[in-house]
């Protein structure tokens, strides 16, 4: 399965659903240094360091410093990584609002970060993008 490559069908068929939870960005040099990677929503190793996505209460447990509160928004449709558009219609639809968007892009679905003060309107506006 290669997913959906018709920006129209992508647009059309997409499905934001909110994930329930609060979700911070920390930074740590070393894997190892978790305390359960399990635990873990992602992960991607920069030179400076490598940035993790976690749960802001095992961020809590684990006394990790974060500056972003973030919810996370699925799009519940199988999009292609060679798929072109997706990103940059809901980027500019988000931008229209003022929301700030940080952006995953995995195997079977794009993930969407936006502060947690914005979730609401970060779906109105996806479901309206949806909706044409």
């Amino acid at each position: 399965m290669t997913g959906e490559k018709d920006l129209a069908v992508l647009l059309q068929n997409m499905e934001p659903v909110l994930n329930t939870g609060e979700y911070v960005f920390c930074t740590v040099e070393n894997l190892s240094e978790l305390p359960d990677i399990e635990k873990v929503l992602f992960f991607f190793r920069e030179a400076e360091a490598v940035t993790i996505v976690l749960k802001k209460e095992i961020a809590d447990e684990w006394n990790m410093i974060y500056s972003y509160i973030a919810s996370w928004i699925t799009l519940n449709i199988h999009s292609s990584l060679e798929a072109v558009g997706l990103t940059a219609a809901f980027a500019n639809a988000l931008k229209q609002e003022n929301i700030s968007c940080n952006v995953v892009a995995a195997y079977f679905h794009d993930h969407i970060f936006v502060a947690k003060e914005d979730a609401e309107k970060a779906m109105r506006t996806l479901h309206a993008l949806k909706n044409g």
